[in-house]
């Protein structure tokens, strides 16, 4: 990090005005790397240093959330060579990443169906996010498995549940009760929503809880997201005044 950056960063903690969560779609690993003749887990194995430094920028400005969509629902329909590698590369990483995103006061947490993970990325997960549990500088989740459409069904289908068990009274459904049955409850909803690639549209992600997000896209695609990146993308944030429908 060069002392430019970290001036930019000390200069972006003075102002106060920073987003509480920081939700991102990582978008364009697999161009990344066709632009470069590479293959498309290239694009990932790059995209690496790209979380690595995100999770370490998002740690040092004292932003308490960050979301990463990190394997969408979605994916499962791509080639099973990719899943695959992308399900070997997910494992790697928890397992090399682990002391550092301890050091750096990282909690982990997952969101999705994560019953559709294999059963060896399923145990990595658990044991990551069991190390790393007491920390609380920065919450880190990675929506794997995930879908917001799917996420608010299997919502829907626990309060249906609950109904029917009568251990839940119809006129008692609010959007603060639904809230409850969302993967992660305790899950502030996103201040701010990143999207890389210049892709104009949000891809089934974190839709119940994005509602009030500020949406910022960028052209930049994913592996070439870095601290200054973050940073243009907060003082564009910075700039904004947030409505909430007033």
């Amino acid at each position: 990090m060069t002392d430019d950056v970290e001036k930019q960063i000390e200069a972006l903690k003075a102002s106060g005005n920073l987003p509480r969560h920081v939700a991102v779609i990582m978008d364009g690993n697999g161009r990344w790397a066709k632009k470069r003749g590479l293959p498309r887990l290239e694009g990932h194995r790059v995209g690496r240093e790209s979380v690595r430094t995100i999770v370490r920028t998002c740690a040092k400005l004292g932003i308490p959330y960050l979301t990463l969509y990190t394997f969408s629902l979605e994916n499962w329909q791509r080639a099973i060579e990719e899943v695959d590698g992308l399900m070997a590369f997910l494992e790697d990483v928890l397992e090399t990443e682990y002391l550092e995103l301890n050091e750096n006061g990282v909690q982990l947490r997952v969101i999705g169906r994560t019953d559709m993970l294999p059963e060896s990325t399923r145990k990595i997960l658990g044991k990551t996010v069991e190390k790393l549990k007491a920390n609380s500088r920065l919450v880190l989740t990675l929506a794997i498995s995930y879908g917001g459409r799917a996420e608010i069904v299997d919502a829907a289908r626990g309060i249906a549940k609950d109904v029917r068990g009568k251990r839940l009274d119809v006129d008692a459904i609010t959007e603060e009760l639904f809230k409850r049955y969302l993967y992660d409850p305790n899950l502030p909803d996103p201040d701010f929503l990143v999207r890389t690639s210049g892709e104009m549209r949000i891809s089934n992600f974190l839709l119940w809880q994005i509602a009030y997000s500020e949406v910022y896209v960028t052209d930049v695609l994913w592996p070439d997201f870095r601290e200054q990146e973050l940073i243009d993308s907060i003082h564009a944030y910075q700039k904004r005044e947030r409505r909430f429908g007033h």
